[in-house]
């Protein structure tokens, strides 16, 4: 009876939100550690590069010919993977934290209306299209390529950089309009100086403008080249003219690049700040002093980053990357967004374990040192600090000689080795 009431219950509005949240944490890696989520997302990325190889080689007639029916066939399955693929991105737009107060279909539309969505859509609706009305796919190759832009959905970078071109969108618009000026002004200039010399490259502004673009983006092309001296001293100021232009909105966006990057390092490493126990009770300016005295450590695997009874007079959080920590009764396997050693911070406590890196790891460290400089100049952080510490009903259940704390340890401990 009961086994029917779960199997019942799956069929019922809750069972099927249940399913279509389960089904936004796999397809948006909504959890950091889902397992299933980074397979379904490295078979996607996988997917992708695969046709954009496919593409690539149809283009090769003897290759074409000789695999026509392998290439159809994977054409065939990307097409059923694409086409579910964006079917249950639209089912579960409504578990968007964006869309959160929206009705479901009204969820559904917007995110329809999204760059995303609409990549996700060309990626197999005109390949269908072409089937119904008898298109051949060769044709549509470039379609096909556009899938490449698929891959902005895994990359942080790529959408960092999306990111700075629309923030600095009105300053690059800027810089395009002076490029702009700088061609219209420099053809005007040749057209007057070599108009009469050469009519048929530069007899005219529209003509001219040809040898100006290509003497403002690079050095020329070759083709057209000043013959007089007024000429040629003209050209010597496009060119210069030329680099400044190129260069404003390289520097523009590798500025705001920077920028960007910095601050979605600041974002994560001040959430692992404040979800230690010991800075719990910490307001923005405390938990700021304690993000300044981050040192950062880049770790190999399988090197010791701590041992086993040695005095801990520092902790360390893990931006990145696995760490294992070898008790006497069994390993303890920390991921990224983890810490180790909070309570070495207080006290001159012995190491617990022998702390090694089981895969290339991005460690942040914060010394006991400089924690007690941050005390010393903010003495209400210090009181606010060994109050939590002192805190009987905190998560602190470990001996005071040690430096792990029992909330540092989210997994159960595996089996020794």
């Amino acid at each position: 009876m009961t086994a029917h009431r779960r199997e019942g219950s799956w069929f019922t509005a809750s069972g099927w939100r249940a399913r279509r949240r389960r089904c936004y944490e796999i397809l948006e890696r909504d959890a950091a550690h889902d397992r299933t989520a980074h397979r379904v997302e490295v078979g996607l990325i996988v997917l992708i590069v695969l046709n954009v190889i496919v593409a690539v080689l149809e283009t090769v007639p003897s290759l074409f010919l000789r695999d026509y029916v392998a290439f159809l066939a994977f054409e065939r399955l990307s097409l059923l993977v694409f086409a579910g693929e964006y079917a249950l991105r639209i089912w579960v737009a409504p578990e968007n934290p964006r869309y959160r107060g929206y009705s479901p279909l009204q969820a559904r539309l917007r995110y329809a209306r999204t760059a995303v969505a609409i990549v996700d859509l060309i990626a197999w609706l005109p390949f269908v299209v072409s089937a119904l009305f008898g298109v051949n796919l060769v044709t549509l190759a470039i379609f096909r390529l556009l899938r490449f832009i698929k891959l902005v959905r895994y990359s942080p970078g790529m959408q960092s950089l999306l990111e700075v071109l629309h923030r600095e969108s009105q300053s690059l618009m800027a810089c395009f309009w002076l490029l702009s000026a700088a061609v219209l002004i420099a053809a005007s200039a040749m057209y007057v100086a070599e108009g009469h010399v050469q009519p048929e490259q530069l007899g005219s502004i529209p003509a001219a403008m040809w040898w100006a673009m290509a003497t403002v983006t690079t050095v020329g092309y070759g083709d057209v080249y000043p013959l007089t001296v007024p000429g040629r001293i003209i050209a010597s100021l496009t060119m210069v003219t030329g680099i400044v232009m190129i260069a404003l909105p390289v520097g523009i966006i590798a500025t705001s690049f920077v920028d960007v990057i910095k601050r979605r390092d600041f974002v994560i490493t001040w959430g692992m700040v404040a979800r230690v126990p010991l800075f719990a009770d910490l307001d923005a300016a405390g938990i700021g002093e304690i993000h300044k005295m981050l040192s950062a450590h880049t770790a190999q695997p399988g090197e010791v980053i701590a041992r086993r009874g040695e005095v801990a007079r520092s902790m360390y959080f893990i931006a990145s990357g696995e760490v294992e920590l070898d008790f006497d009764d069994g390993v303890h396997l920390l991921g990224e967004g983890q810490f180790f050693g909070e309570m070495a911070l207080l006290h001159s406590a012995r190491r617990a374990a022998n702390a090694r890196a089981r895969t290339r790891c991005m460690l942040l460290m914060l010394e006991a040192d400089a924690l007690a400089d941050v005390i010393r100049r903010h003495p209400e952080i210090g009181r606010r600090i060994r109050a939590q510490a002192k805190d009987e009903e905190g998560p602190h259940a470990v001996k005071r000689s040690a430096d792990i704390a029992d909330d540092e340890l989210a997994t159960p401990p595996a089996q020794g080795t």
